[in-house]
């Protein structure tokens, strides 16, 4: 986990083409609704429900694609294709709250 959690190439593309305002906007939302998508990741897994565990990894990567945060949805990715292996729910956690924190410098500027 030695890669910076967030591609700030992609970021600031997002930035430019949205306007820093609405960008930052986006970021805080992301901020703000992924830790609920992490927890219906525990929930699909306590509750062995695939297509619950498949959706909500499927919106972590898609989310998290968008701010550049690659890490973070490689991992969900791989949730996505292949359910909870491998330590990957504790990945998972990690890596969002490496790039949470980035996100989180970007804002607060």
């Amino acid at each position: 986990m030695s890669a910076d959690p967030i591609d700030m190439a992609v970021l600031a593309d997002l930035q430019d083409s949205m306007g820093e305002e609405f960008a930052a906007e986006l970021m805080a939302t992301f901020l703000e609704e992924v830790p609920g998508m992490i927890a219906d990741v525990k929930t699909a897994a306590a509750e062995e429900d695939t297509e619950l565990l498949r959706r909500a990894a499927h919106s972590i990567k898609s989310n998290a694609a968008i701010f550049g945060a690659g890490p973070l949805a490689d991992i969900a990715r791989e949730i996505e294709l292949d359910g909870l292996r491998e330590g990957r729910l504790a990945r998972l956690e990690a890596e969002f709250e490496r790039a949470a924190a980035r996100l989180g410098d970007v804002l607060d500027g």
